[in-house]
């Protein structure tokens, strides 16, 4: 038995070792423009539905990318496109050494899991140069390499097409003379060291010089070829016997001739290889820049269409044409957002037209890119993507068409940039949903706390409300005057108590929801606070409560109605929290162009750490009020509410040597004197 559960538990093990494995499997398909591919493409995909892993299909850009023919070049966008239906991640790199790149990629991509086809073209000689399958197994041997053979014969002998740019051959005027003053310039240098004594193999290495400065400054193949041929008839014209013709009488000159062209022609060929390679890495330095640039400037975007607007510029900075992009909002297109085109005007109107906003209409149905260089809408003015996350889409983004389509390292870049703006796009949304989301967490939980509150705090009163009227219904004659006015006056500050609850939670309700409309006038401000001090609470009393003013003639512009509510729930709240006999002021005065009310006691205060949540609904803190009865928090909550819907702001201060201060301001309005 204990051998038996040994077993259950190792294979319990192997079983949740291989479900990880294969929720960790990443598939890496190898692009190209060879028929065979569309095979490999689809074998990957199977695969990676199989392990339920993920799919990356990877093209490696060689310099040879733009001499290949426009047939391969169809066929390699095709395989691409069918990769990306399938589910798979296009990327592309790009170097000279094909079988290198992938290795390292998939190294740094954590593949598990390499799908390459078998050409069956072999070496036809020893020197020659291994196939792209033996280096590939050479250089990663760790990984598991799935090589797919070509099935058809009439694709086994598959190599692809070269074409050969007519840029690479022109020859363009300024070329040409640059070529002439290096070879002149180089002619001089060599007359002089031979004029010095020095050896013909020292004006040689000149001329191998000079190719490779006109390699440098010159475009293309055919200045270099031309380079190197005029070197060597140069040099047998300036620096052969007999010099000064084109004869040749020592033997060893042709075998010269001949070695200093190969070396002058090898010498350009590695020049121009270097340039390309120059001029790829300036490239790819431009659009990671425009990439890291893109990621820094939507993380500082803080609305969607700030977003929409980042993606327009840096997608104009990497392509250089014209976009526009679709918002879409409520899963509809919303107006298109133009990128600016100070050459024509009319461009805007053109790619804005019907037909092509149907173009974007299909794509936001159908999640799929259409327009130019595609199947579908092929007439189309652009090229138009969707800015998606997975099925969310968010916009749709078009690319003014051009002469030739986006190479597949543009579009990779352009989808990475899409895809980006998507991601900023899908968080801003996340966190709107997550603060609303709060927002009601917290509504609810202050109406549980109110309701709460109130189903506690109000069985106090109307206990002592009936109790003291059935006191009365049951023993009204066997109570004397005196006892009986007593428990009249408990029956009537209790009711008013609950009186002044039901009126502040209604003005509060009222005032949030915005129900509430101001009816602001002009006011003498020494008449709404007399109006006040008569309503306040009967314990006032107890307490010593003084009105001062600067100024007699005080007038404001406020809803008084309102503002004798502020008044009365301040100094109820001073007369409740302060002991017996404490001096409660109301001071005014004018500031500017403003009249500064102050409510201030000399309690005992309220403590810093409760200072900032005085004014939110419920909150009571931890003082008691002088008969014990809690608080619901509402006053000051109210009063906020009121002072803001004045367009000011209610503050709380300490008092010296204690207590608080309760300030706020309203306009201030001049008298006028009508004569």
């Amino acid at each position: 038995m204990e051998g038996s559960s040994i077993m259950i538990q190792d294979n319990n093990f192997s079983e949740t070792y291989h479900s990880e494995r294969q929720t960790r499997e990443h598939i890496l398909v190898c692009l190209s423009s060879a028929p065979s591919n569309l095979r490999i493409v689809q074998t990957g995909a199977r695969m990676s539905e199989a392990f339920h892993g993920t799919l990356t299909a990877l093209y490696v850009q060689t310099p040879d990318h733009s001499a290949m023919s426009k047939e391969d070049q169809n066929r390699l966008k095709e395989h691409m496109r069918l990769a990306e239906q399938l589910g798979a991640s296009i990327e592309t790199v790009y170097g000279d050494d094909v079988s290198y790149q992938i290795a390292e990629f998939a190294r740094l991509s954590n593949i598990t899991k390499i799908v390459i086809g078998r050409s069956n073209v072999r070496r036809r000689h020893l020197w020659g140069k291994p196939s792209l399958t033996e280096q590939l197994t050479e250089i990663a041997p760790n990984l598991d390499i799935y090589i797919i053979p070509d099935a058809a014969s009439v694709h086994s002998s598959y190599r692809p097409k070269k074409r050969l740019k007519a840029a690479d051959w022109n020859i363009r005027a300024a070329d040409l003379f640059r070529t002439f003053v290096v070879l002149v310039a180089i002619t001089l240098a060599g007359l002089f060291f031979y004029r010095l004594g020095l050896s013909e193999a020292n004006i040689i290495t000149l001329y191998i010089l000079g190719v490779l400065l006109t390699s440098i400054a010159t475009t293309g193949w055919s200045c270099s070829l031309l380079a190197s041929a005029c070197s060597v008839i140069v040099f047998n014209y300036f620096f052969t016997s007999p010099r000064f013709t084109f004869h040749v009488y020592g033997k060893d000159y042709p075998v010269t001739f001949a070695v200093m062209f190969v070396v002058a022609l090898l010498s350009s060929a590695l020049t121009t290889r270097l340039k390309n390679h120059a001029r790829q890495s300036a490239k790819l330095a431009y659009r990671t820049k425009v990439l890291f640039d893109t990621n820094q400037l939507l993380q500082k975007a803080d609305t969607d269409e700030a977003i929409l607007n980042t993606l327009i510029s840096q997608i104009c900075k990497l392509l250089g044409k014209y976009i526009l992009i679709y918002p879409v909002l409520d899963g509809k297109l919303k107006s298109p957002m133009l990128s600016p085109d100070p050459v024509s005007a009319e461009k805007g109107s053109a790619l804005t037209c019907d037909s092509e906003r149907e173009v974007a209409l299909w794509v936001l149905a159908h999640n799929k890119r259409a327009g130019a260089y595609t199947d579908i809408f092929p007439d189309a003015l652009c090229h138009y993507l969707a800015i998606r996350v997975q099925d969310c889409v968010y916009g749709v983004a078009g690319i003014e068409a051009g002469e030739h389509s986006l190479d597949s390292f543009e579009y990779s870049v352009l989808v990475s940039i899409l895809g980006e703006g998507a991601l900023a796009m899908e968080n801003r949304k996340n966190i709107r949903e997550k603060e609303q989301a709060t927002l009601l967490a917290e509504k609810e939980r202050l109406r549980a706390n109110l309701l709460r509150t109130i189903s506690h705090d109000l069985r106090t009163p109307l206990t002592s409300i009936s109790g003291n009227a059935s006191n009365l219904l049951s023993n009204h004659a066997a109570i004397d005057e005196a006892t009986r006015l007593q428990i009249c006056t408990d029956i009537y500050d209790d009711s008013m108590w609950l009186i002044n609850l039901v009126e502040n939670l209604l003005a509060v309700t009222r005032i949030e929801d915005g129900r509430m409309n101001l009816r602001m006038e002009t006011e003498l401000v020494s008449e709404v606070i007399s109006e006040a001090l008569r309503h306040v609470s009967r314990q006032s009393v107890e307490h010593s409560i003084t009105a001062e003013s600067t100024d007699d003639f005080l007038l404001a512009r406020m809803d008084a109605r309102l503002i004798v509510q502020v008044i009365i729930n301040l100094v109820d709240n001073a007369i409740k929290y302060t002991q017996k006999g404490s001096r409660i002021q109301i001071l005014t005065d004018r500031l500017a162009s403003k009249v500064r009310i102050r409510v201030t006691d000399d309690g005992p205060g309220i403590p810093d750490e409760a200072k900032p949540f005085v004014f939110n609904m419920c909150y009571t803190g931890a003082n008691r009020i002088a008969d014990s009865r809690r608080s619901l928090g509402l006053g000051l909550c109210l009063c906020r509410s009121i002072i803001r819907a004045h367009g000011s702001e209610i503050t709380l201060t300490d008092n010296t040597p204690s207590g608080c201060i309760f300030s706020f301001t309203l306009p201030c309005e001049e008298v006028t004197i009508h004569e």
